[in-house]
């Protein structure tokens, strides 16, 4: 589906993976571990995470669309746990 028939009120491209950490990880549970920790590591200080942050607190629902086959192993929950350890602190 494209971003302008999902009608999403802001694509936040900032949050993704970098374009070589997803390469790199290629969907490949093996590296699931290394990706976690590598993808947190981008994640930390990011100003794309503080303007998510800062949407989050200002509204009720907030919903994060992906799209991978791998429901447990994909960058979307690495977002949200990350996302929960800094609202939870």
């Amino acid at each position: 589906m494209s971003k302008e028939r999902a009608a999403l009120d802001r694509w936040m491209k900032g949050v993704a993976p970098s374009h070589e950490l997803r390469k790199w990880f290629d969907h490949d549970p093996e590296k699931w571990q290394e990706f976690n920790e590598r993808y947190r590591k981008e994640l930390f200080g990011s100003e794309a995470v503080e303007e998510l942050l800062d949407l989050i607190k200002q509204h009720e629902t907030v919903t994060i669309v992906y799209a991978s086959k791998d429901q447990a192993h994909n960058s979307t929950m690495v977002l949200k746990e990350f996302l929960e350890d800094l609202l939870n602190n």
